[in-house]
C-alpha cells in the first residue's frame, strides 16, 4: 500500500511536470508570435516612429528624409531584410503613439530617462549626446553660463525633450518657453524674444556657425545622455535582437562613422535647403 502511494505521487508529479512544460512551450510560442520582431518579419516592413529635427532627421532638397537616425533605421531594416516606413510623430506624443501600436520602434535620438522607462523599454545605448546652450549674441554679450540662471532671463526648449529638463535643472531661476519643434525655438533666439535655448548638440554649435553675427554657442556640456531605441514592454525577443544588432554594428565601426558624418562635420548641409 505504501509503495502504491509513492508510485501514485511520482506519477502525479510527472504529469504536472509534463503539463508545465507544455504550457511553457505554448506560452513561449504565443509571446514569440506577438513580438514586434515577428510582426515586422511577417509584414515585411519596419515602422519607425520619429520626429524631424536636425541632424537626426530632416528633409533634403528632394523632400526625402535624411539624417543620422534615418541612416540607423534604414540600416536596421536592411539587415532584417525588410522595407522601412517612417511615421513622423510630434515628440510630445511619440511614446503614447508607440504604446498604441502606431509603429514598431522609436528611433529618433531619444534619451533614456526613468520617467520614459516606466512606460516603455529601451535598448542598450548606441551613442551618447550632450545638451548645449545657444544664445542671442547681442542680448548676452559677456555673459557666463551662470548669468542665465536669474529672474528676467527666458530660455527656450523643445516640448517633451530632455533639453527642457536640463534647462530647468541648470537654470531654475530663469523662465522657460516650450516649443513643438527646435527650428521655432532657434528663431525665437535669433529674433531676441528669448535670451537662449537649450538643445541637444550639435544644434547649438551648428546654428551658431550658420549665423555667427547673431548667435553664440557655449562650449559647456549641460548633460551627457545615452541614446537608445524605444520599444514596448514585455517584448524580450525584439529587445534581444536589437541589443545584439547594436553591439555588432558598433563593433564594425559603422555607427561611429555615421555619427562623425552627421555630428562632427557639416558636409551634409549641402543636401538640405
Amino acid at each position: 500500500m505504501k509503495q502504491f502511494a509513492i508510485r501514485y505521487i511520482l506519477l502525479v508529479c510527472s504529469l504536472i511536470a509534463v503539463a508545465q512544460l507544455a504550457w511553457s512551450g505554448e506560452l513561449q510560442h504565443q509571446l514569440r508570435a506577438e513580438s514586434a520582431l515577428e510582426q515586422v518579419l511577417k509584414r515585411g516592413t519596419l515602422r519607425v516612429g520619429m520626429d524631424v529635427f536636425v541632424p537626426w532627421a530632416m528633409k533634403d532638397k528632394k523632400g526625402q528624409l535624411i539624417g543620422f537616425e534615418i541612416d540607423v533605421a534604414k540600416q536596421l531594416a536592411q539587415d532584417m531584410g525588410v522595407k522601412i516606413q517612417f511615421v513622423p510623430t510630434k515628440w510630445s506624443g511619440i511614446i503614447p503613439a508607440l504604446i498604441a501600436g502606431k509603429f514598431d520602434l522609436i528611433i529618433g535620438g531619444m534619451t533614456v530617462t526613468p520617467e520614459r522607462n516606466l512606460q516603455i523599454n529601451f535598448t542598450r545605448p548606441y551613442y551618447y549626446t550632450g545638451q548645449g546652450l545657444l544664445a542671442n549674441k547681442k542680448m548676452t554679450s559677456g555673459w557666463k553660463l551662470d548669468d542665465f540662471n536669474k529672474p528676467g532671463v527666458t530660455l527656450a526648449a523643445r516640448l517633451g525633450s530632455t533639453a527642457a529638463v536640463a534647462a530647468k535643472k541648470r537654470f531654475p531661476q530663469a523662465g522657460l518657453r516650450l516649443f513643438d519643434d527646435e527650428p521655432a525655438a532657434v528663431q525665437e533666439v535669433r529674433n531676441g524674444r528669448v535670451q537662449a535655448m537649450v538643445a541637444g548638440q550639435p544644434l547649438p554649435a551648428h546654428s551658431a556657425a550658420d549665423a555667427p553675427a547673431l548667435l553664440v554657442a557655449y562650449p559647456e556640456q549641460l548633460l551627457r545622455e545615452p541614446i537608445s531605441m524605444g520599444l514596448n514592454k514585455g517584448d524580450v525577443d525584439t529587445l534581444n535582437f536589437l541589443n545584439n544588432w547594436i553591439e555588432q554594428t558598433r563593433a564594425k565601426g559603422w555607427i561611429d562613422e555615421r555619427y562623425a558624418y552627421w555630428f562632427d562635420s557639416t558636409q551634409w548641409k549641402k543636401r538640405v535647403w
